[in-house]
């Protein structure tokens, strides 16, 4: 088996941190948010075992890897700019790129803008979304703030968040897992209330989640204490400055074979699409894709289950979104409990399903 390497280096105008493991074809792997490379930790050595280089940096103002100061330099060209100049750094002319949560729309734009760099591309929980007819916060829900809008203010959700953030870590990976109870009806783990914070709907856990040890959480803990939460945030307060820059790529059309897991919002299974993204509505086509690409996709796919029992935001799985994560994980999950949002179960089995512009979304009623 092969061990695990930790490396900095410079990337696109900033010193990144990264580790990897394993040789072969390589395989990027973008965290998200509340993360870090060792969210990964899992995947990182069922795919070194199933014959690939396995690499998962401390995203953009994440852990290790610097993050600026300025708010406008975390923009999806920022970040895909990231990854393009990781896998240069890393001698390699290409890789299949993997993102989750945060990290997926960043892999489904790396693959969209630079298909010569990102041969296939696997989004976990958050799809592909075409640009939207405006700027996404004109969308968002006004009834109660949409968690994105909160987080829009500098100063605002990172001073809730930094207060204790042991105590903000448990309550966010509890409330995102299948350990979490039904929530009471009307309130979305999505919205946050006008009288209260990010956190106010997140109950604690009553005792340590099997899926995630006390050395784990300790892991994340000490990283946010560190970095603190402004930079991370800083991802959310770009989101019409995206839509702004992304205008040259309205209508354009991600044409390497891809792979999307996430959980269907009218049958309630996990459901793996595989194939090259629709035009219009975002959806994977099998049809349109090149069959020995998919093919290789489905093999890099299935690695994790080789080890895996349990999974939690990557596979799409046969369970329920509450209760236990499904013993039935086969993605890049792999690892006895196939963690991915930080240990956490249930955030890996998102619901999909279709927004006002008939794009598959997650459903946030369902958070």
């Amino acid at each position: 088996m092969s061990e695990l390497t930790r490396r900095t280096g410079e990337v696109n105008g900033i010193r990144m941190h990264w580790v990897e493991q394993g040789t072969g074809p390589l395989v990027l792997l973008c965290h998200g948010f509340p993360e870090s490379w060792y969210s990964w930790r899992n995947q990182l050595d069922a795919l070194s075992r199933a014959g690939f280089r396995v690499v998962a940096p401390d995203m953009r103002g994440y852990g290790e890897t610097e993050g600026p100061a300025d708010i406008d330099k975390y923009t999806l060209l920022h970040l895909v700019g990231d990854m393009v100049g990781l896998v240069g750094a890393l001698g390699e002319s290409s890789a299949v790129i993997a993102g989750h949560d945060w990290g997926a729309p960043v892999a489904w734009y790396a693959a969209l803008m630079r298909p010569d760099r990102f041969r296939a591309v696997i989004g976990l929980s958050v799809p592909f979304r075409p640009r939207a007819p405006a700027p996404p916060t004109r969308l968002m829900p006004a009834r109660e703030v949409f968690y994105q809008l909160y987080s829009q203010a500098p100063g605002v959700a990172e001073v809730e968040l930094e207060r204790d953030v042991r105590a903000s870590l448990e309550r966010l990976y509890h409330a995102a897992s299948g350990d979490a109870p039904p929530h009471q009806a009307g309130i979305s783990l999505a919205m946050v209330p006008r009288q209260g914070g990010f956190l106010t709907n997140m109950a604690a856990p009553a005792s340590r989640p099997p899926w995630q040890s006390e050395q784990d959480l300790a892991f994340f803990v000490e990283a946010f204490r560190a970095s603190g939460f402004r930079r991370p945030l800083n991802w959310y307060r770009n989101i019409d400055r995206n839509w702004e820059l992304l205008a040259p790529f309205a209508g354009a059309r991600v044409s390497v074979p891809g792979a999307l897991h996430g959980r269907h919002a009218r049958h309630g299974g996990v459901v793996s699409r595989y194939g090259a993204v629709d035009r219009e509505s975002g959806e994977l086509r099998s049809k349109s894709a090149r069959h020995d690409d998919v093919a290789r996709l489905r093999a890099l796919d299935a690695a994790g289950a080789r080890r895996g029992s349990e999974c939690g935001h990557d596979r799409i799985s046969a369970g329920p979104v509450r209760g236990r994560p499904s013993a039935h994980c086969r993605t890049i999950a792999g690892g006895k409990s196939g963690l991915i949002a930080a240990g956490n179960p249930r955030h890996c089995t998102v619901t999909l399903s279709r927004d006002r512009l008939g794009v598959w979304v997650p459903d946030t009623r369902r958070w």
